[in-house]
């Protein structure tokens, strides 16, 4: 059954949940929640559709994805080289293929491409699935409504300012205003 997220409610703070129907009243309530004092880290956007961070007014979200894919193209173009350059030297009689040049360099160029962004692929790969944390076995907040496309904002507020918090959200047009439940998917 869902619980309550009491580590936050015994600290003085209680979590709330606001669903809207559409994208321009979700970013007017996320400036409106900074106008009353939240900062971004205590904000949580949930949507079922992609959301940029410019489409809603928050910082861009930090990630080592792009250097995760960088590390895995060199070590994917370290690996079509060993394979161009290094295994031809490995035969105890070196394959001479007519006049062919020892290392050819067309099929030399294909190998070094092909591995560069096979280990970039199989790196970024990785790196989405870690940066996402996924699987996550925690109970997660969720609202049914995110399936049918509607926008929630997650927040953090003061339990004393929580009615301050409910009133602003719904005068800006959420459809439900109420205290976020942790559940199991």
């Amino acid at each position: 059954m869902a619980d309550n997220i009491s580590s936050k409610e015994n600290s003085g703070q209680v979590s709330l949940l606001a669903v809207f129907p559409d994208l321009a009243p979700a970013a007017d309530a996320i400036d409106q929640l900074r106008a009353l004092g939240l900062s971004d880290d205590h904000m949580n956007v949930i949507s079922g559709i992609p959301v940029t961070e410019a489409m809603l007014g928050r910082p861009a979200q930090w990630t080592n994805v792009p250097r995760l894919a960088g590390g895995g193209a060199a070590l994917g173009f370290l690996a079509g080289a060993f394979l161009a350059f290094v295994t031809p030297y490995l035969y105890p009689v070196p394959i001479q293929v007519g006049r062919q040049a020892f290392i050819p360099g067309p099929p030399t160029v294909v190998v070094l491409f092909e591995l560069t962004m096979l280990g970039m692929l199989l790196s970024t790969f990785l790196g989405v699935f870690l940066d996402s944390y996924f699987p996550n076995y925690r109970p997660m907040e969720y609202v049914k409504e995110i399936s049918d496309g509607k926008i929630a904002i997650f927040f953090i507020c003061p339990e004393e300012s929580k009615d301050k918090f409910t009133k602003a959200m719904t005068a800006l047009g959420a459809e439900k205003v109420e205290v976020a439940e942790v559940e199991h998917l």
